[in-house]
């Protein structure tokens, strides 16, 4: 009588093993397809039709050296995600507020990594504000940035008027 248990629990245990995914999964997406990969999700939830997306990203630390910086990354994966699940790239409106040291990453001569990152989620529509607070204090002008990205009065500023525009805060 153990045996039977002990087989069914097994095979129990073994169902969800096989059900798993892994980076393999992952593939690049149908707009910024250099950065940013999806992966499909079996059984997800609808995007109910005309939806409209209106999200901002926020980040304020610096990527490691020849990293990219991960909420600029994230930025693209959402674009991606949505697309892929059949929201036309139109109705997807997104910006990212930079502060801090991540600054660094999107600045002439310091972007690194992120240089061809930037250039991309601009080329599709995506606001970048850099926090002006942060640049003065980083001592990065305007004439620094790279193209596409514009200075803000502060990171503080550029987050009220895109809420007041309506866009939410991403926290991932």
């Amino acid at each position: 009588m153990l045996k039977p248990v002990l087989a069914g629990l097994a095979a129990a245990i073994a169902l969800p093993a096989l059900a798993l995914a892994g980076p393999g999964d992952f593939a690049p997406g149908p707009v910024i397809e250099e950065f940013g990969p999806v992966a499909p999700v079996e059984g997800a939830l609808p995007i109910p039709e005309g939806t409209e997306f209106r999200i901002s990203f926020d980040t304020k630390d610096q990527a490691a050296e020849g990293e990219l910086n991960s909420k600029l990354t994230a930025a693209a994966r959402f674009l991606n995600m949505q697309a892929a699940a059949g929201v036309p790239v139109e109705n997807i409106h997104l910006a990212i507020v930079v502060h801090g040291t991540a600054v660094h990453d999107v600045t002439r001569g310091s972007a690194g990594a992120n240089a061809d990152l930037v250039a991309a989620l601009v080329e599709h529509g995506v606001e970048i504000f850099v926090c002006g607070q942060s640049a003065v204090w980083y001592d990065v002008a305007a004439d620094d940035l790279l193209p596409g990205v514009s200075m803000s009065l502060s990171a503080m500023t550029a987050h009220a008027l895109l809420q007041a525009d309506g866009y939410t805060l991403n926290p991932f």
